[in-house]
């Protein structure tokens, strides 16, 4: 040991991270074997039921009926075919250019839900986003 004033050696401090590395992987891969994830492969659904009425009033809505087999009827008039554009062109020629209008949709209990889909996918393109679903109450 060397301790004159002059004789002094700059040896930088080094730390091996190496055996650090190594305990980190071993507890990450210990965390890993150990804990359980909880899956839900099943989900149950249960579709709610409507039993409080409408709770203002529409100012003449534009209504959208679905029939069991998937047709339309804007006002009680049968759009041509169910695609999108001819649906989306029946409720442009409908509403015009408002946007604030209430779109009513009455759908058919049977009604596939490709359909409502179809019918709220035309609505939203469109640029209405008032949107209320017709339900009957149930008593």
């Amino acid at each position: 040991m060397d301790l004159r004033p002059g004789h002094r050696k700059d040896e930088g401090i080094e730390v091996n991270l190496t055996p650090l590395i190594d305990v980190v992987f071993l507890l990450l891969i210990f965390f890993m074997v150990s804990s359980t994830f909880d899956r839900h492969a099943k989900l149950k659904v249960q579709l709610p039921q409507a039993e409080a009425q409408m709770q203002q009033a529409q100012d003449n809505p534009v209504v959208l009926s679905i029939d069991a087999s998937g047709k339309y009827y804007i006002d009680d008039r049968q759009v041509i075919n169910e695609q999108l554009e001819t649906l989306k062109d029946a409720l442009r020629q409908t509403v015009g250019e408002r946007t604030d209008v209430t779109l009513l949709l009455r759908a058919d209990g049977r009604t596939p839900h490709q359909s409502v889909v179809r019918a709220m996918d035309a609505a939203s393109q469109l640029g209405l986003t008032k949107l209320s679903i017709a339900t009957v109450e149930n008593h």
